[in-house]
């Protein structure tokens, strides 16, 4: 099975919902930028900033909202969210192949692991006791998963994904290359200035429509499993310790780190180089910027900053010994404050 190359504007417009402005017959072969594309490739318009670049060019087509359309000098699919109608035309032309059933005379395969004969096992894959694989889904080169873990439907593990024992993953997801999800969490009593383990008995539970990017690590639960609901994205290299909850739908950005017991609501959005600390509750609807240290919880949704934005080096080396000297300040700022009053009142009695 091969994926079509190309399609006409009509079939484009019928995947998206929109009306073709133009010939429907035209062809197109790809995806690219207003500034970068050709006669056979679609782009789209999704902010007024680049509006001189829409007029200028000279895209086969562009997918753009009924209010900016005359200013699109050729074929045009109008849609009510140009950006979202880019995202569903990216499956059309997605680099990856479509799943071919089988298992690879190389791979390694446990007597009682299940494996659909609608999914596809690649070369040096390694597939643990007691462990199920369904149908579509489509396990990489090099993936090792442990026993007792079960792939849902249609779901993508990328070469070299590593999985524990006591994985569960559901359906639709893609984990991609380097992700580990179940290895232990970070969890150690001390005993006479050392460290004894604590062994850690549970196992991640991951929902369907799942993304984990490249190099992310998901703990397992110390008794309880990790959780990652329905919907959720991860970025690369995030950090997701031991018995965190993620809530559906939320988005996090690479290089975020999350510590043990945190629970994330849904719907949020958590952006990059992030630091959450453990046993924290953050609301519904929370979103982050980037480089953010959260360390209380957070009980009420709405954007939340703590980094500083960038300076001038001079300027940051100045602030810094401000913000040190800040609790002094403050000192001094209560006790003028203590002598106007004290001064007010003595004035008031004269």
């Amino acid at each position: 099975m091969t994926r079509a190359t190309e399609f006409s504007l009509q079939e484009v417009a019928d995947v998206v919902g929109g009306r073709v402005s133009g010939d429907p017959l035209h062809r197109i072969t790809g995806l690219a930028t207003l500034q970068t594309a050709g006669p056979g490739q679609l782009s789209f318009f999704a902010s007024g900033r680049y509006l001189n670049q829409l007029k200028a060019s000279q895209a086969g087509a562009v997918l753009v909202a009924e209010a900016h359309l005359d200013a699109v000098g050729g074929h045009a699919i109008v849609v009510e969210d140009p950006y979202l109608a880019f995202a569903r035309v990216s499956e059309l032309f997605d680099w990856r192949a479509p799943v071919s059933p089988g298992v690879h005379a190389t791979a390694v395969i446990a007597e009682d692991a299940v494996i659909d004969a609608a999914a596809q096992v690649g070369a040096h894959a390694v597939i643990g006791a007691g462990s199920k694989i369904a149908a579509g889904a489509c396990i990489g080169p090099q993936v090792v998963i442990g026993a007792r873990c079960s792939i849902g439907v249609d779901t993508r593990l990328e070469a070299g994904v590593v999985l524990y024992d006591d994985v569960r993953v559901g359906e639709r997801c893609i984990l991609h290359s380097g992700a580990v999800l179940g290895a232990d969490g970070f969890g150690f009593a001390p005993e006479a200035g050392r460290w004894r383990k604590i062994c850690q008995l549970g196992g991640v539970s991951i929902g369907n429509d799942v993304e984990i990017g490249a190099g992310t690590t998901v703990d397992r639960g110390a008794l309880d499993d990790t959780r990652i609901d329905d919907g959720v994205k991860l970025d690369n290299q995030i950090q997701v310790a031991h018995n965190v909850e993620i809530g559906r739908d939320t988005a996090i950005a690479g290089c975020t780190a999350i510590a043990g017991s945190t629970k994330i609501g849904e719907r949020c959005t958590i952006a990059g180089l992030s630091g959450i600390t453990g046993h924290l509750t953050i609301a519904p609807g929370t979103h982050v910027t980037a480089m953010s240290l959260v360390s209380k919880s957070i009980t009420e949704a709405g954007a939340y900053s703590s980094g500083t934005g960038l300076q001038p080096h001079r300027n940051w080396k100045r602030n810094v010994v401000r913000f040190r000297q800040l609790d002094e300040l403050a000192r001094r700022v209560t006790k003028l404050e203590q002598l106007i009053e004290q001064n007010s009142t003595e004035g008031h009695t004269e």
